[in-house]
C-alpha cells in the first residue's frame, strides 16, 4: 500500500449539493473543516477526499470533468486510500485529517449527478474532520499518518441514558461493551457517545450513525419498563428489518443463568440499509451478558449485510 502522495486539487464552494472550484491555497481550520467552505462546521463531514485515480476513470468514460466535479474538496494523487477505514487519519502539511465517513447515502440525485451522470462520491469518498489546521496549496505531500483497514468491522456504541447524559451516573456498560467488541470481535470503535432518554434525540442519532455506514451499533439503556425507558421505540421507527433472532436469544440464555427478570428486558434488533443494530441493557453485567450470547454470529452476519457472502441460489439462478 503507498502511504504518500500529492494533493493534486482543493475545491471549495459556498454551497452544498454543487460542483467545487479549483483554488490555489487554503486554510484548514481545527474542529471546522476549509475556511469559507459550505461544509465548514463542527460536524463529522467537514472535508471530502477523492483519489485522481478514480476520477480518471470516470473521464475515460468520455466525460468532460474539472475539478470539483462531484462536489469534492481534495484531490489526492498516488497514494493508495481505498483501504482507508474510519478512524485513518491523513497528513498534510502539519494538518491532520481524521477519517469519519467511508461512502455516504445520497438521498435524491442532486446537481453533481445531473452534470456527470454518475456521482463516485457516494461510493468511493472520503469525509473527514480536521483535527489540526494549516495552511495547504495543490503539490504539498501527502502522508498516512495512521492506517485503520476499511475490513475492520466498524463499530459505534451510544448510551442511552438520563443520569448518564446529565453526569449523575457514571457510565459502565458503554465502555464494558467497547472492550469486549474491541477484544472479542477484533472490531474497530469508530464512535462512541450518550444521549438522553428522549426519543427524537435516539432517532436522529442513529439515523445519522447509519447514514456513517458503520457495520454495527450498540446501544445500553432504555430497555426496561421505566417510562422513560423508549430505545425499543425509537430503533423501531430507524430499522428496516428486525431481526428477532438476536434478541430472543439474548433474553433465553439470560433468563437461564442470570434472573428470570431477563424476560422483562424489552431490546430489540434490526437492520437500517447495511447496519446491525442491537439494543442492549443499562447495567453492566447485563450488557456483557447479552452482548457475548450472540458475539459468534455477528461476524457471518456483518459479512452478510456488507455483500461478502451471497447465497448459493442466488448463484444459481
Amino acid at each position: 500500500m503507498n502511504t504518500k502522495g500529492i494533493l493534486k486539487y482543493i475545491c471549495t464552494s459556498v454551497e452544498k449539493g454543487v460542483t467545487k472550484d479549483h483554488v490555489q491555497n487554503a486554510k484548514l481550520v481545527e474542529n471546522q473543516g476549509i475556511k469559507d467552505d459550505a461544509h465548514v462546521g463542527d460536524w463529522h463531514r467537514q472535508v471530502s477526499i477523492l483519489d485522481e485515480n478514480d476520477i480518471d476513470s470516470m473521464r475515460a468514460a468520455g466525460l468532460d470533468l474539472k475539478p470539483g466535479a462531484f462536489g469534492e474538496n481534495l484531490v489526492l494523487e498516488n497514494i493508495n486510500i481505498d483501504n482507508l477505514g474510519i478512524g485513518s487519519k491523513l497528513k498534510i502539511g502539519n494538518a491532520i485529517l481524521d477519517i469519519t465517513q467511508v461512502g455516504k447515502v445520497c438521498h435524491s440525485h442532486c446537481q453533481i449527478y445531473y452534470e456527470t451522470g454518475d456521482c463516485i462520491m457516494p461510493r468511493l469518498g472520503l469525509f473527514a474532520r480536521v483535527i489540526k489546521g494549516d495552511n495547504i496549496h495543490p503539490g504539498m505531500e501527502v502522508s498516512v499518518d495512521k492506517f485503520v483497514d476499511r475490513k475492520i468491522y466498524q463499530v459505534g456504541v451510544l448510551t442511552i441514558s438520563d443520569s448518564v447524559t446529565a453526569g449523575k451516573a457514571k457510565d459502565t456498560a458503554g465502555p464494558a461493551i467497547v472492550k469486549i467488541i474491541e477484544d472479542e470481535l477484533d472490531a474497530h470503535i469508530a464512535w462512541t457517545g450518550t444521549v438522553a432518554d428522549e426519543e427524537a434525540q435516539i432517532i436522529r442519532l442513529l439515523i445519522d450513525l447509519t447514514n456513517r455506514k458503520y457495520d454495527m451499533i450498540v446501544t445500553t439503556g432504555g430497555t426496561g419498563f421505566g417510562p422513560r425507558d423508549i430505545t425499543p421505540e425509537a430503533t423501531k421507527k430507524v430499522i428496516q428489518r428486525e431481526v428477532p433472532g438476536l434478541s430472543e436469544a439474548m433474553r433465553m440464555i439470560s433468563a437461564r443463568n442470570s434472573t428470570q427478570n431477563a424476560w422483562l428486558q424489552r431490546g430489540i434488533c434490526g437492520i437500517r440499509r447495511s447496519t446491525l443494530i442491537i439494543n442492549l441493557p443499562g447495567s453492566m453485567k447485563g450488557a456483557q451478558e447479552n452482548l457475548r450470547v450472540v458475539l459468534s454470529v455477528l461476524p457471518h452476519a456483518i459479512r452478510h449485510l456488507r455483500g461478502d457472502i451471497v447465497h448459493k441460489e442466488n448463484i444459481e439462478r
